[in-house]
């Protein structure tokens, strides 16, 4: 009920002159899910260098093979930077450029990637958009059209991260935040390889690599090999709320995908620490 004495209103709050970053405050219902805003939503990322880098014998089959998974699903398409960015990290070193700088420059090559995906998609009606519009009128998009195409880098702009020299948030992590917050029904990372290796396949001890077919984050954040998305994934992944899993497949293998948004167990199965209510 609010308050009405001495002529003035106050609306009776529990926030009123408290600090938001108070824990005990915001225990009661910390512990709750939010709501799922979009649960119909499936997220794919398609990999900059390992798909879009690649050209036309890359490109042209994943696009036909969304193209025939439209009607089974609606999409958001988000997509990765890939060599271009490297180059342009190397120069924005050498340069001296802080992290700040060299964050917002990488994420307009994803966004060029993006570009070009939907502009191959125009005909069934999808387009590319910027992060204000995915964040406050995706739902409009995806009522005129089965898919949207955007950028998979996080918005952080000129944010520095002091653990690097080189952005540690990129496409994976922005898709899984993106996925995470809309409540999505799943995410699916589109890669060169069939998943995620007990060590790096094309390495020195490829050999030995073992392929894992499900597998925690939690594990792989205790080891130290190399993976094929952002390790700081792995950080996200430990606070999510809505996504319990990501699938990581490879898009050169023409099916892979439509296995993946089908429930199929293809490629990785990575589960986050979100947990069913």
């Amino acid at each position: 009920m609010s308050d009405t004495s001495n002529g003035i209103k106050h609306v009776a709050s529990p926030l009123a002159r408290q600090t938001l970053l108070d824990g005990q405050l915001t225990r009661p219902v910390a512990g709750v899910k939010p709501i799922r805003l979009l649960p119909w939503l499936q997220v794919v990322k398609i990999g900059g260098r390992a798909i879009m880098d690649r050209g036309p014998k890359a490109i042209l089959p994943i696009v036909d093979e969304i193209r025939k998974l439209l009607p089974e699903h609606r999409l958001l398409i988000l997509t990765g930077a890939g060599i271009r960015a490297r180059h342009l990290y190397g120069v924005g070193l050498d340069l001296g450029l802080p992290v700040g700088s060299l964050s917002p420059l990488a994420a307009s090559e994803a966004g060029q990637n993006g570009h070009i995906l939907a502009s191959l998609l125009a005909p069934e009606g999808v387009s590319y958009v910027e992060h204000p519009t995915i964040a406050s009128q995706l739902s409009i998009h995806l009522s005129a059209a089965r898919a949207v195409v955007g950028s998979g880098f996080p918005p952080y702009h000129h944010h520095e991260f002091p653990d690097s020299r080189i952005p540690t948030h990129r496409a994976d992590t922005g898709a899984f935040l993106l996925a995470d917050a809309l409540g999505a029904a799943g995410l699916t990372i589109v890669e060169d390889v069939d998943g995620v290796y007990s060590t790096d396949p094309n390495g020195p001890d490829g050999a030995s690599a073992k392929f894992l077919p499900e597998v925690s984050a939690a594990d792989l954040a205790a080891s130290e090999g190399t993976l094929p998305f952002d390790r700081a994934l792995l950080d996200v992944m430990a606070t999510a709320r809505h996504i319990e899993r990501v699938q990581v497949v490879n898009g050169l293998v023409p099916g892979r995908l439509t296995s993946a948004l089908r429930g199929e167990r293809v490629g990785t199965i990575v589960h986050t620490a979100a947990r069913r209510n």
